[in-house]
């Protein structure tokens, strides 16, 4: 845990992978998760379109076993945000949000 879910226009000025690797690094150095159970993919998308001036976005969704707490999630939150804040230019319209993944649902094999 967690599963980084990077939702993308297909303009950026980096590599998919790059960001991907950028994001996944990110979530690991927070040391809330043993790095070996963190699950990264990205979404691009070709059509979009946006309420603003802005070129393009990224949406970063981490879904997380609940029970973190506020101060936890906030800091992936904002360690997330600074790293896209690195990777892309003002045009871009970025954000991300924590989702809780209650643990008695949640499957896996």
């Amino acid at each position: 845990m967690p599963h980084l879910i990077i939702e993308h226009s297909h303009n950026l000025p980096i590599s998919e992978a790059n960001l991907l690797n950028a994001l996944h690094d990110t979530a690991a150095s927070t040391q809330l998760f043993d790095p070996s159970t963190i699950k990264s993919r990205a979404i691009e998308f070709k059509h979009f379109k946006l309420g603003s001036n802005k070129c393009g976005f990224v949406h970063v969704q981490a879904h997380i076993i609940e029970g973190r707490t506020m101060e936890q999630k906030q800091l992936l939150s904002d360690a997330l945000l600074q790293q896209l804040q690195i990777q892309l230019t003002e045009q871009y319209q970025l954000s991300v949000h924590i989702y809780d993944l209650t643990p008695q649902i949640y499957r896996k094999n």
